[in-house]
């Protein structure tokens, strides 16, 4: 009976199976492929010793080893597919909102288009009294709304019909609000809604940005409300 040749090297099968070439002439990837994997293991098992066959855990751990490979490496491919339609998705998101408004807290206001100005205001608690103050940038009082008691919670403001001449100076105006909890009145955050002058689609991490008049750069996860 003759026997087998155990000193088959990883060499000698990269040899019959051609890939083993000089590293001069070599041009081929460095990593081994599926049928490369196939070709590899069907030789090892022609030139196993029948006396001594490979075990069938180690063949079948191999295969598996290679298979979850196989599987990260086209799994990423989708995260990478994934990624680009998302960029494309938060570019389309960005180029929508020209225009529009977002709600942002702050106090400085400018009307919109329609000669208005509107936001929410912040209770903390239950109010006997709340009222809202409209102001100029030198600080003067240019118009006053008295919102009567009002629950806790988010609050909606709104200033209609402003006048043409506040309109014609083109400068922002300031929202001071207050609200009598118990302890008289004191001032209660606000946010107001702002045009968008310009929006990107920014990175992964930070998502849209958008150019709000009057506050500059505003990540949309900072945004609280849209409007039209």
């Amino acid at each position: 009976m003759s026997s087998v040749d155990n000193n088959n090297s990883l060499n000698s099968i990269l040899d019959k199976l051609g890939i083993n070439q000089p590293k001069e002439a070599k041009k081929s990837s460095d990593t081994l492929g599926q049928d490369d994997f196939l070709k590899l293991m069907t030789t090892q098992l022609q030139n196993q010793d029948p006396f001594k066959p490979t075990d069938n855990t180690e063949m079948i751990a191999q295969m598996a080893q290679f298979s979850m490979v196989t599987g990260q490496t086209e799994m990423n491919e989708s995260i990478k597919a994934i990624s680009g339609q998302l960029s494309e998705f938060r570019i389309a998101t960005a180029a929508n909102m020209l225009g529009h408004s977002v709600l942002v807290s702050g106090n400085r206001a400018f009307p919109d288009a329609d000669g208005t100005i509107s936001g929410a205001l912040d209770i903390p608690s239950t109010s006997t009294n709340t009222s809202v103050l409209y102001k100029s940038m030198n600080g003067d009082i240019i118009h006053a709304e008295e919102l009567g008691p009002q629950k806790a919670g988010l609050l909606g403001f709104r200033w209609e019909n402003i006048p043409q001449n506040v309109l014609d100076d083109n400068e922002y105006i300031t929202v001071e609000a207050f609200a009598d909890t118990g302890t008289g009145l004191k001032s209660v955050g606000s946010s107001v809604f702002g045009e968008v002058l310009a929006a990107s689609a920014g990175n992964s991490s930070d998502g849209v940005v958008y150019d709000v008049r009057g506050y500059g750069d505003i990540s949309a996860s900072d945004v609280k409300r849209f409007s039209k």
